[in-house]
Formats: C-alpha cells, structure tokens, sequence
C-alpha cells in the first residue's frame, strides 16, 4: 500500500511507501515507523509518517540562541533512574524537549500519564500515535506518587496523550494519579496540562475537584493554523471553552494555554489569540518557539528573536494576563513553580 501526498509548490504527487512494523522498543523505532508498544498497542513512532511535509525544509538553520547543553550531571541521573525505575513517561523525553538537560538537572520533570501512544497525530507533535484500546496501568497513580516524593517536588506537573478511545477521555485516571500526590505529598502542589476530553466539561470538572494549582489546556497555535497544525478532533473554540468552564467551575485555580510562534502566523493574529484567550478568562499564557521534531511534521516557517519574544510578553501583560511567559525555549511547563514571582521566569 502506498499513500499519495502533495509537495507545496509543485505540481505532482508523491509517493511515500508505508512505514513497516517493528517489535522493538520505541526508542530504536525510526521516526515515522510503525511498531508494537509494550502494551500491545499498534503505533507510528513520532506521531507523523513520511509526508510531503518530509521534503520541505525550514525557513533557515536554527539560530545560535536555540542551542542548548546535551543532558548530563548526577542530578539529571538521578532523575532518570527515577523515571526508569518507575517506569513513568515524562513529556521531556516524548516530545523531545529542548529543555530537558536543565530540567532534570535541577530535579524536576513533566509527568505523562496514560502511557506514551496519544490517539491524535498533531502535525506538530513528536508523542506516537496510535490506538491504545482502553489500556490504563491500575498501578500508575502508586507510581506517579512515588516518584514525586523521591524527587522531593513542591511542585509537579502532570501532563497525558489524548486518550479518545476511554469513555471519560481518561479524567478518573487522571484524577487518581492527582488524589494519590496529594495523599503521599500533601505539600506538593499539582499542575495539570490536560488534554481537551473532547470539549467533555464533565471530565474536565474530575480532575480540577481532584484539587488543582494551575488548570492548563494549549490552545498551541493561532484560529487559522488551527487545521492543519492540530489534530481534526481538536479545535481553537472547543479549547477555548474547556478553558473558560475550567475558570467558572473552579474560580480560585490559575488556568493557563500556551502558544508556540513560527508556524506562520502573523502578528495580528497573534494578538486576537491573547484578546481570545483573555475572553476566556485565562490567566497564564506562555509563548515559545516552534522546533520540528522530525522532518515529518510541519516545517519551521520563522524563528522568532529574543527580542520580539519581549515585545510579545509586554503585548500580554498589557491584556491583563497575570503572568505572561515569552522565550525561545519557554514550554507551557517549563519552570512552571515560578510562574507568579513576574519576571518571565528568571529569563
């Protein structure tokens, strides 16, 4: 079987052959290859297959800003071994975080829960895809709770795929993994970067009662590049709406989205998204740099300076937000316990 896509620009089809299964651990799975997971679940390694995508190439190398130290030191080790141990998923390594060797480094990590395979294929996204057919690990709220006392957290964030084939979108299990932090570390406060659940208030309102810091859901890019930079089943107003329920349901939780700049979108359009998500009453935005994760997924289109970073944290504050975070390397976790001492993070 092949699959046809079209090369932008020109006018002819290519061909791309279909990526052959492998049985072998994820980790030495080629980017656009399928394989099996550990749980039996049929997945395509990286989240995209070969595509006209593949041959288009970004704007530019990427600038001398966006260079990063490899991880090392026996901080980041240790947490490592916590995570292997453990046998957690951290969206650090899934998504291919730039920010990882600092993360780990000073001990702290990005839970994903719900395993490592996401029903949805976001054209920006490095997680595999697949169908994981209603598998939960009854004993990963035991292991997420561990994990964050052995870390010594004060403040953790938790994260998942998108779980589509689960009734509840996977909210009880996210809700649980929540309870059992709180039961193990009641000091630590938990931040919860949820998938949409569909536009599902209901699921939403389980893990917010599970008692939550920051509520956070990405609106990820601009109402333009919505389709195709995100999956079909996920959408700019439904995002939008999870965010303004999350606000009225639990007045008293920061809620916070994030937007990554380079994928095309103009400065105008930018801003209607900050007017948007304020309408919506959120109160954190972040606003970093698309990076592509493998030639597969969508290329970069601009990258954005230090400087208009800046200038876009000011257009923020100046909506109101209470914290707008802007960097090249900012993620929508990244350095997430320091959100309210209002100075972009210490960057």
């Amino acid at each position: 079987m092949h699959q046809g896509g079209r090369l932008g620009g020109v006018g002819h089809w290519l061909q791309f052959s279909q990526p052959r299964v492998s049985m072998s651990s994820s980790h030495s799975v080629p980017d656009g290859s399928k394989f099996i997971s550990p749980q039996g679940t049929r997945a395509v390694k990286g989240g995209q297959k070969p595509n006209a995508h593949s041959h288009e190439p970004d704007v530019s190398r990427k600038p001398p800003w966006l260079r990063v130290k490899l991880p090392s030191g026996a901080r980041y080790e240790e947490v490592a071994d916590i995570v292997r141990t453990h046998q957690l998923n951290t969206v650090c390594a899934e998504s291919k975080c730039p920010n990882i060797a600092e993360c780990w480094g000073r001990g702290t990590a990005t839970l994903m829960l719900m395993g490592s395979v996401c029903t949805r294929a976001c054209k920006f996204c490095s997680v595999s895809t697949g169908n994981p057919n209603g598998w939960l690990d009854p004993l990963e709220p035991a292991k997420v709770a561990d994990a964050v006392a052995l870390m010594g957290l004060k403040y953790v964030v938790l994260t998942s795929v998108d779980r589509d084939d689960l009734a509840d979108g996977g909210a009880a299990h996210y809700a649980a993994c929540v309870k059992a932090i709180h039961l193990r570390s009641p000091d630590t406060a938990v931040e919860a970067l949820t998938p949409d659940f569909a536009g599902n208030h209901a699921s939403v309102a389980t893990v917010l009662d599970a008692g939550l810091a920051t509520y956070a859901q990405n609106l990820e890019t601009v109402r333009r590049l919505t389709h195709p930079v995100r999956d079909p089943r996920a959408g700019y107003e439904q995002t939008l709406g999870v965010l303004a329920f999350a606000k009225r349901h639990a007045p008293k939780t920061l809620t916070k989205t994030s937007l990554m700049l380079g994928l095309g979108e103009t400065d105008d359009e930018i801003e209607q998204a900050l007017d948007d998500m304020r309408a919506a009453a959120v109160d954190v935005v972040t606003l970093g740099q698309y990076m592509r994760p493998s030639p597969h997924h969508l290329p970069v289109e601009r990258f954005v300076t230090p400087d208009e970073f800046r200038a876009y944290r000011e257009l923020a504050l100046g909506k109101g937000f209470v914290e707008a975070v802007a960097g090249p390397l900012v993620r929508s976790s990244y350095r997430a316990e320091r959100v309210l001492e209002h100075n972009n993070l210490g960057l």
